[in-house]
């Protein structure tokens, strides 16, 4: 069963156990595929781990082995997957980081893994993103959403600088600030409080938000 992975996938990894948490990865994708293995279990278990990290049940080192772990899957998933060709993209392009001093890449990680494979050219800043970094990037490439992801409050907050910078330019009515990150389903209301314009629970939602976002863009200046 699906749950049955979920469960000793996160046990492995609580107790730093990366061989055997591969070793269940790779049994399962035995029997499935790779995008069976990003959205019915790595997905839901970030989505555990993320909860868990908000609990303070979780330590800096079982985040390390966790990222690890789903490095290594997103990494065979790109490798393998019938997008891994050079493609011409059909969307974008966009931009995505972590948040200054936020350095938790999974979610991101995956929601890059998702975007590309529907078609965004997505320009990937990594972690701990300074604000105007952003915003020059999107400038750069004529990008018209911005994605933003934070694990935790207090690095959440520093989004704000986001949308001060996107303002600061006269680019608000250009350019759609999405947010993303375990503290953003907890505290729904913090979207607005941080100048964003939508988030997603699940990265496989991605793609929809950026679609209306994208198309939002600019039309208030129709």
């Amino acid at each position: 069963m699906t749950s049955d992975i979920q469960v000793a996938l996160i046990d492995r990894i609580s107790h730093s156990d990366r061989p055997g948490a591969i070793q269940l990865i790779d049994l399962w994708l035995a029997e499935h595929d790779y995008e069976k293995l990003l959205i019915d279990v790595l997905g839901p278990v970030l989505t555990s781990i993320g909860d868990m990290w908000q609990g303070e049940d979780f330590s800096l080192a079982h985040a390390y082995v966790a990222a690890k772990i789903v490095e290594d899957a997103l990494e065979k998933y790109e490798s393998l997957s019938p997008h891994a060709e050079p493609m011409s993209s059909t969307r974008g392009p966009v931009v995505l980081g972590n948040i200054e001093d936020d350095c938790h890449p999974l979610g991101r990680r995956m929601v890059t893994t998702f975007l590309r494979a529907q078609g965004w050219e997505v320009a990937d800043l990594g972690i701990d993103v300074l604000p105007e970094s952003f915003v020059d990037k999107a400038e750069e490439i004529g990008a018209k959403v911005i994605g933003v992801s934070a694990m935790i409050y207090s690095t959440a907050e520093n989004i704000i600088h986001v949308r001060e910078a996107i303002d600061r330019r006269g680019l608000g009515n250009s350019i759609r600030l999405a947010v993303g990150g375990a503290v953003f389903r907890l505290r729904p209301e913090l979207v607005k409080e941080v100048g964003g314009d939508g988030t997603v629970s699940d990265a496989l939602d991605a793609h929809q938000l950026f679609c209306r976002l994208w198309q939002d863009a600019g039309q208030d200046d129709e």
